[in-house]
Order: C-alpha cells, then structure tokens, then sequence
C-alpha cells in the first residue's frame, strides 16, 4: 500500500538534515503516528507522500516513496491559499455525505455555502476539510495534525473514526490524549547534535508504552554508560600506580642487576599492553544517550497576581461576528491568579470573544496584558526573523538574552535568522510564547495555546502555564491542559458562558 524505501531529506538552503534512511510499510490496521519536535519533518514527509512536487522546491530528497496504485486521503495542516478563497459549495460539487455531516456536527447549509472556506472558524474549516476528505474514498489516511481547532465533541468522533476505520492511517498530532487513545505504532523522528544529525525509531506499540519504555531504555543506557566510565576510571587510576611502580624499579634495580632489568623491561610491557587493552575496550562503551532535548519554558517565579484583584469583568449583550449573532449576555469576572479557559462547539465565537476582551484589557494601565492569537501572524510579523521580534535593538545584553531564549526553545543560529513566516506552525508558537513571557505579563489571553505543539513540548508547556503566578484566560480544546491546568472551565453557548464543574 504505502511503502518508503530508504528516505533521506535535507533542506536545500540549510543543507540540515531531517530524515536520514527511513524505511518504513504502512499495514492493513495501522494507526501510525508520527511525533517529534517541530521542524523535524513530520509535514514534509507526509508532502513527500501526496504532494512530493512540494517538497522538492526546498527539500532534497533520495530513496523512494511507492503507493502501489493506492489513492491517499491526504489533509494538509496547512491548506493553500487557493483552497482558502474557494467558495466552500465548490468543494462538494455532487453534495456531502449527510452521515458523515451529521457525526461531524457541520450545519447541514455548510456544504452548499458561497462564502469561501477562509470565512469559516478553525474548527470549521477542519471539520470542511476533513468531510471532503473522507468522501474522496481513499485507500488510506494522512492526516497532519488533524485536531487542530476541533471542539471536545469532534475530537470524540476523531478518535472513534481512527479506532474503527478499516483502512490503515498515518497521522501527525500534538495531541497526546488522541495519541494515547488510538496509535498502534509510533514513529519518531528526532534532531539531535543541535540538530546537525536526524535520528528517527520506529516501534510498533502504543503512545503511553513507547514513553515509559523510551525513558526507561533512556535511564538504563545512562546508567550503564556511567558505570563503564567508573569502572575505566578505577582501572587507570590502579593502572597509573602499577606503571609508576614499574618505572621507578626499572630505574634503581636496572644497573645494578642486569638480569633484573630484563624482567621489569617485559614487566613494563604486558603493563603498556594493558593499557592498549583499555583503550581498546573504551572504543566498545556503550555512548551516553544523546535525545533530542526537551525545550525549556518557564515564566518569572518571582511574579504573582494579587489574590482577589480583579484580573478581568467583562460584559457584553451581545456577541457577534458580522451579523450574526453568537451568544447573549456574555459575563466574565476573574480574579486573580485564576486559570482559566472558555470550551465550545466549533463555530460557537470562542475566538471572537476572545478578541474582544483583548481589546478591553489591552487599554487597562493597571495591569501588563499579553495576548496569543490562533493566527499567529497577527502578532507576528512574517518578514522579520525571531531575533527581530525578540529584540527590542537594545544594548547587546538584550540580544543575548533574546538568542539564549530562543535557543531553550529550540532553535538553531540558522533558525533565528529566517523569516518568521518560513517556520513551522509550532516554531511560530513557540515564538509567540516567548514574547509574552519577554513582555512581563501578569494576565495573558491564550487563544489554542498548545496548538500546533509536539505532544513532547506539550507537557514543558503545560508545567510552565501550571506555575505561572498571574491569571490567564484560555480557549483550547487540549484536554490534558483543561485537567492539569485550569482552575475554572467555562463553556460557550447561545445563551453566554455556562461555568463548568471540574
């Protein structure tokens, strides 16, 4: 069906290496899903399989990708820009499939609109696109992030169609309930060596077992490398004495007893082989473990948000996009440090809202806000390169700081420099992360903020968020974040925001 034969791409421009020698067949009743760091070419190996002409404008790639007269249902994370202005009735030209219309909760007027797909929620247009998708009858699935912007009842139906389809799936999320409830293989790809060297495994078990057993793989080489180490140091240092034992004999008893001298001379000998010995065993140690790193976030543990000030009261009569209306007297009062987030169905104004009460607390001087969009640039702006954004053009400690940022987070010298509307979604996360965290805030608007992030950022992401000591209001749909996270959850209807019990 779907079969890669020793895969190897590089950046053309960088000459970075992103996938080294990958083999891989994907088999009746997978549900492979691909992991790793953002930039590590999940998205690009998936346009190797579907749109390879894509890839080859700024990728070269060797080996060989067969699909054996199979038809891929291919959802790009990224639709182009044609799709975008596409008139949305264009896409289902002999109608939608009403059954699939209805497990996906889209309106049964959506397929037939006029208005272009780019004039519809995130969650909108995923749910769009993934019903064209799955009318197109594929032989298998490839899926790239296809969570993003779906509301909790979506992803419901996400997993269930994953757990039952009958043709095999590839996929790339970040999320790592998704992953934990429905992979069967695991497919990591990895940069390590400040991401000069692509590494990738492939196991064919669940998301929960492979972590536990990467860790434990990853503590046991740790260990056992740091014991031959101990080991070797001992030796030499027992090996330091016995050869300076040696010397000092040959050098007193050789003149005096030639025959003496001869002896310690073969002494000194199988003294010296046992250090070529030594060396030799070196040679076979077993390395340290050289993973790809964690990236690291953290928000000033010296900044706490009054008990009881009012970090947000908010009131609107009506919330609407356009002319239509959304939801009636939306009511808001946070106090601080509260951690928040507002849940919904797809389409319900989560994002709007959001808008507008940025627009509120923005013009607030007693408090720092800081705001994350769901398009990220509309903060940032796509010409200039991360250290631009970062760096205010301050003294060089300011641009220090700004470089040692970004690298925590991952990015390389050549990274810094590129323009921000040439890195990946999760690059552009992580950025927008790192100014709020720059800019001091102590109340932050977080529109999806783990969208677009590994499943191994996730947590980083999440434990900075658990501790952060001002208040924040989030929209997201991420169910690990929700449970581990948030102190209060509310839910977006018609009729306003309905608190949720925990």
């Amino acid at each position: 069906m779907l079969e890669c034969s020793h895969i190897t791409i590089e950046h053309r421009e960088s000459g970075r290496p992103l996938l080294q020698d990958f083999s891989f067949t994907l088999q009746p009743g997978d549900r492979a899903a691909l992991i790793g760091e953002e930039g590590n070419g999940k998205s690009t190996l998936l346009k190797l399989i579907c749109e390879p002409e894509s890839v080859h404008s700024y990728c070269r790639v060797t080996g060989r990708v067969e699909l054996h007269g199979a038809l891929p249902g291919y959802l790009p994370q990224r639709p182009d820009l044609a799709l975008f202005r596409t008139p949305v009735c264009e896409l289902f030209p002999d109608g939608p499939d009403y059954n699939l219309l209805s497990q996906l909760t889209i309106p049964a007027e959506a397929p037939f609109s006029e208005r272009p797909l780019s004039s519809f929620s995130g969650g909108e247009r995923m749910k769009l696109l993934l019903l064209r998708t799955l009318m197109q009858e594929p032989d298998f699935l490839v899926l790239d992030e296809p969570t993003n912007d779906l509301d909790l009842r979506a992803l419901d139906w996400l997993e269930r169609l994953i757990l039952s389809s009958k043709i095999p799936v590839l996929y790339v999320s970040h999320d790592e309930t998704l992953l934990e409830h429905t992979a069967n293989v695991i497919l990591h790809f990895e940069q390590v060596r400040r991401k000069t060297t692509a590494q990738h495994t492939i196991e064919r078990m669940g998301y929960r077992a492979y972590v536990e057993q990467r860790h434990a793989a990853l503590a046991r080489q740790e260990q056992i490398a740091a014991k031959q180490r101990a080991d070797q140091r001992a030796r030499e240092e027992r090996w330091q004495q016995i050869y300076q034992r040696v010397e000092h004999e040959q050098t007193v008893i050789t003149r005096a007893n030639p025959a003496g001298g001869r002896l310690l001379k073969k002494k000194m000998h199988a003294v010296k082989s046992q250090q070529k010995r030594m060396e030799r065993e070196q040679e076979e140690f077993l390395d340290f473990p050289d993973p790809e790193e964690a990236v690291e976030l953290f928000f000033n543990r010296e900044l706490r948000f009054p008990n009881g000030k009012e970090a947000l009261s908010f009131c609107l009569p009506c919330l609407q996009a356009g002319e239509k209306m959304l939801a009636e007297h939306v009511k808001l009062t946070l106090t601080g440090p509260a951690h928040a987030a507002i849940i919904g169905e797809n389409g319900s104004g989560k994002t709007t809202l959001l808008r507008a009460i940025w627009e509120e607390l923005r013009q607030r001087t007693d408090i720092r806000a800081g705001y994350m969009p769901q398009d990220y640039l509309t903060l940032l702006d796509g010409e200039r390169t991360p250290v631009e954004i970062l760096w205010d053009g301050g003294d060089r400690a300011a641009l220090t700081l700004a470089r040692t940022r970004l690298g925590s987070m991952k990015f390389t010298a050549e990274e810094m420099e590129q323009p921000v509307r040439a890195l990946s979604g999760g690059q552009q996360a992580k950025l927008c992360l790192l100014k709020l965290l720059l800019g001091g805030c102590d109340v932050l608007l977080l529109d999806e903020p783990t969208r677009n992030l590994s499943p191994l950022t996730g947590p980083v992401i999440r434990e900075a968020l658990r501790h952060y000591g001002g208040a924040f209001l989030c929209v997201t749909h991420d169910r690990k974040l929700i449970s581990e996270v948030c102190t209060q959850v509310y839910r977006l209807t018609e009729q306003g925001l309905e608190q949720q019990a925990l």
